[in-house]
């Protein structure tokens, strides 16, 4: 039986031009590009033909990540071309190079043993251990960037390449892997808006500002619409609790690369104990009316004893004097199997467990935004944990076509909840002394010292 030919990128795709300098870029054997490209730019399109290469030239897998996984789904796995009406995967992985197409965990195995596969950031730790020769980090403003901390050491190892596919987000981790990779002559690094590529007519653009403004209002629309089409990180993201003064942390230069914690005092740790989800620590101090954001830690999977770990690290690297530990109120619940509270765990370790007094979400939230005109920040928490500020927001419904008042279940709750318990239990409470009778002969002792506010156990 004779062989059909199959050429790759499949059916005479080729890059348009504004896409040129990125595709050339990455066939030359480039391994690290960040593209800031406006909406409907093509960014994924490129990024899929460009797996399909490598998954044909080099037997490996290959991931396609999404910010959630249901996301992959929609986004990339059954996404269809609008000027094909073919699914976009199709498009870049001809049936006729595959061995099999599993739907459910949106793989697909070719003929040559290379993989393609759609995944989500939300799920990352599930692909620690995998090898992997090339990954799509597609929106990576919305996706959790412990991902990258994560996959990296596996693609270096690999000699694999990265790609980061984004719009932009205000100033968060997108905005700084963009910054660093303009200063990396290894990196590729390009901002396209909808001027620079001629995408679209004047008058797409005039309907797609309406658009926006119809849903969103005057102001968030206009601000949504810059992001999307013209790229600006001014706008802080459509719907999120703390934009404005998260702005203002940035603008007002409030994030410091040498911030040192005052050596007489104690450095503090405000937790969100996960369970299923990752367990976020900001470590802070208290210094007069100002607080030392001074870092952020978060991981999944392990217990309490590698978290300890991690505070003694970095109490030697830094001097810093161990302070309280404020966990919510759910850490006073028993665990089934070891019939400990959380708590009691912390305890034994050698931590001090403070218990911050239960208050509504809404309470919480507004904590937060009296506490962070007060907070000045080290840089090295603005990778994860003031990203995950920046983009914590309310839910979207869209059958509503309007913001829930619950906020959305991401990467970001973690981090956003353990810095609500710093707000909501960061000030000193004084501890009132009741007057004993001076006709008993009982002497007074002096107050002691305020610990961080909560109950005290």
């Amino acid at each position: 039986m004779a062989r059909t030919k199959i050429e790759i990128p499949y059916n005479g795709w080729l890059p348009r031009d504004h896409q040129m300098a990125l595709w050339q870029y990455l066939q030359d054997g480039g391994k690290r590009a960040m593209a800031i490209w406006h909406r409907r730019a093509g960014k994924d399109e490129v990024c899929l033909h460009h797996a399909a290469v490598s998954a044909v030239e080099r037997v490996g897998n290959y991931w396609h990540m999404l910010p959630e996984y249901a996301q992959a789904r929609k986004a990339i796995w059954t996404a269809i071309n609008p000027h094909t009406g073919k699914r976009r995967i199709d498009e870049a992985f001809p049936v006729a190079l595959r061995a099999n197409t599993n739907d459910n965990e949106m793989l697909i195995r070719l003929a040559n043993g290379s993989t393609f596969q759609c995944v989500g950031s939300d799920t990352y730790d599930t692909l620690v251990g995998s090898s992997c020769a090339g990954v799509v980090f597609s929106e990576y403003a919305l996706s959790n960037p412990s991902a990258w901390g994560y996959l990296r050491p596996m693609l270096e190892e690999n000699n694999g390449w990265a790609v980061f596919i984004t719009t932009p987000r205000g100033h968060n981790h997108a905005k700084v892997l963009y910054d660093y990779a303009r200063t990396q002559d290894d990196w590729f690094a390009e901002l396209l808006t909808v001027k620079d590529t001629g995408a679209m007519s004047e008058s797409e653009l005039a309907e797609t500002l309406q658009e926006y403004i119809s849903i969103y209002g005057e102001d968030h629309g206009r601000s949504a619409f810059e992001q999307e089409y013209y790229c600006s990180f001014t706008g802080g993201l459509v719907g999120a609790f703390y934009a404005r003064e998260m702005y203002d942390v940035r603008s007002e230069g409030r994030i410091i690369s040498d911030l040192e914690a005052l050596p007489d005092r104690p450095v503090h740790r405000a937790w969100d104990l996960g369970v299923r989800d990752d367990t976020s620590i900001w470590f802070f101090q208290i210094a007069g009316p100002q607080l030392r954001i001074l870092d952020f830690y978060s991981s999944s999977g392990v217990g309490l004893d590698a978290y300890v770990e991690q505070i003694a690290l970095r109490q030697n690297q830094y001097g810093w004097l161990s302070g309280d530990d404020l966990v919510p109120q759910d850490a006073k619940v028993r665990e089934l199997g070891s019939g400990r509270t959380r708590v009691e765990t912390m305890r034994s370790l050698g931590l001090a467990p403070v218990l911050v007094r239960a208050a509504t979400i809404n309470d919480g939230i507004n904590a937060v935004r009296r506490t962070l005109p007060l907070c000045v920040f080290h840089s090295r928490c603005e990778a994860v944990g003031m990203s995950a500020l920046e983009q914590y927001r309310r839910e979207w419904n869209d059958d509503a076509k309007c913001f829930r008042a619950s906020p959305l279940h991401d990467w970001t709750s973690n981090p956003a909840d353990a810095f609500r318990y710093l707000s909501m239990g960061w000030r000193p409470q004084p501890r009132l002394v009741a007057p004993a009778p001076q006709s008993m002969g009982i002497v007074i002792p002096p107050p002691r010292e305020p610990k961080v506010g909560g109950i005290v156990l």
